[in-house]
């Protein structure tokens, strides 16, 4: 396919900009429908098939642990396309993360349980595990460089957020078909063969995602750095030296989103049919519900940041969802389903709030040359410390103190160090994308970055 020249400032003409806003977002859609998959999943299946020698609290703790697996290895994948993206561009990386996620998922639903083949059935869970990692790791930044690099200069809060929605989608679609199969299914039918199904579609989806990915071109913003003769030859070296506080800054930023995250779609589940008894279906209606509500807020946030700055909105999100911590587990305990809808709902609202101005925030951290590498470096590192043990801390405080208190404490904690983060950062709404913006720039706590005229 022959696409239409770039223009002078680097940015693309508005309908190619748009086919790669969309490549970008089926692409990471699906990514994350096979990453939410597994940790849906995780809380109401693998426990029971891969595990099911502990008691159910247990089960769910060690479903979890293999879980945190894919957070471990999604660094190595961010560190790996952070290398070859910065050096031969984002396309054809991101090719290859999307077939190397859809293969490990397709292979987890064609997995024996641990009744047909014992221990090596959670030991090959881990290792698929571990390849959707992979596959995720080096996806994020990529898919939200192609966004941001080809579009509108003065909309970058808004078109890095579309990637960011591949997040609610990707939820959304997995705790659908899930939903789906637990209501369509007898309770032995799901846990024998229904819940596979669900990963064995994701075949079908990945060749539809590589198809709608493989026809837009490499990033304008690349493109031309890469002809001026900027591309570094060892970018994962460079990153360090150049961009440290970008680095600090973006783990910080990203680890109370995360844990707040995870808390709000992900132990709810455990809780709501651990703790409280109740149906898994209520569980999975009100993320789903919760989760479309953020198809809407996130670029509405990531548009709001392009009028406001990245970091005021990023903020005020952050402070909501460190007071919503306190009020989710109390509403929950009503058992009521209106409540708990409405309380699902709100929580995702105050993720939306800081998720929506995140991607541009984190990548315009960085010069072009080192983007990529930096921007998965400081957000998949975060995930780690955030995302991959969220679940297997909430889960344990539960356990210890029997009550939704200590997690909530937990979740504040980790939203003080995204505050801390964000007042030490630079504004970064108005610094061109092909400048250079070293770390020493700015001092902490300036909201006022010097405005460049392109803002390319």
């Amino acid at each position: 396919m022959t696409d239409t020249p770039t223009s002078a400032t680097g940015a693309a003409p508005p309908r190619r900009s748009s086919r790669v806003i969309v490549a970008s977002v089926v692409g990471t859609s699906l990514e994350w429908y096979d990453f939410f998959l597994y940790g849906t999943a995780a809380a109401l299946v693998f426990n029971k098939l891969f595990f099911p020698s502990f008691d159910p609290l247990t089960g769910t703790l060690l479903a979890f642990t293999t879980y945190a697996v894919g957070f471990v290895s999604r660094p190595l994948g961010g560190f790996v396309a952070g290398h070859y993206g910065d050096r031969f561009g984002r396309k054809n990386v991101l090719v290859v993360t999307l077939l190397v996620m859809g293969a490990a998922t397709f292979l987890i639903g064609c997995l024996p349980s641990y009744a047909a083949i014992g221990t090596a059935a959670p030991i090959l869970l881990v290792a698929l595990r571990f390849l959707q990692g992979l596959g995720l790791g080096g996806e994020w930044a990529g898919a939200v460089l192609m966004s941001l690099e080809s579009g509108d200069p003065k909309k970058r809060g808004l078109n890095a957020s579309w990637p960011q929605i591949g997040v609610p989608v990707g939820n959304l679609l997995a705790a659908a078909v899930l939903a789906l199969l637990n209501v369509v299914l007898s309770e032995e039918a799901f846990l024998s063969w229904g819940w596979r199904t669900a990963f064995w579609g994701s075949a079908l989806l990945i060749l539809a995602g590589l198809w709608i990915r493989l026809t837009v071109a490499e990033s304008p913003v690349f493109a031309e750095a890469a002809q001026s003769g900027r591309k570094s030859s060892m970018p994962l070296i460079e990153v360090f030296k150049r961009h440290p506080r970008g680095l600090l800054v973006a783990m910080g930023a990203r680890i109370g989103t995360d844990v707040a995250f995870y808390t709000f779609v992900l132990f709810i589940l455990t809780y709501i049919t651990t703790e409280l008894g109740l149906p898994r279906g209520l569980g999975l209606n009100a993320v789903l519900i919760g989760s479309a509500a953020q198809l809407a807020l996130i670029p509405f946030f990531g548009a709001l940041s392009d009028r406001f700055g990245r970091r005021p909105v990023y903020m005020a999100g952050a402070v909501a969802a460190g007071i919503w911590a306190f009020a989710f587990f109390p509403l929950l305990d009503t058992r009521s389903t209106v409540v708990i809808i409405l309380t699902t709902v709100v929580a995702l609202a105050t993720h939306a709030a800081m998720f929506g101005p995140q991607a541009a925030f984190i990548a315009e951290l960085f010069s072009t040359e080192l983007r990529y590498s930096g921007a998965s470096i400081g957000y998949q590192v975060a995930g780690v410390l955030g995302g991959a043990i969220a679940p297997i801390v909430a889960v344990a405080l539960l356990d210890t103190f029997g009550s939704g208190f200590a997690i909530a404490l937990y979740v504040l904690a980790m939203i003080i160090i995204t505050v801390i983060a964000l007042w030490f950062a630079p504004e970064t709404a108005n610094i061109g994308l092909q400048d250079e913006h070293p770390d020493v720039e700015h001092a902490a706590g300036d909201t006022d970055a010097p405005t460049v005229a392109t803002r390319t």
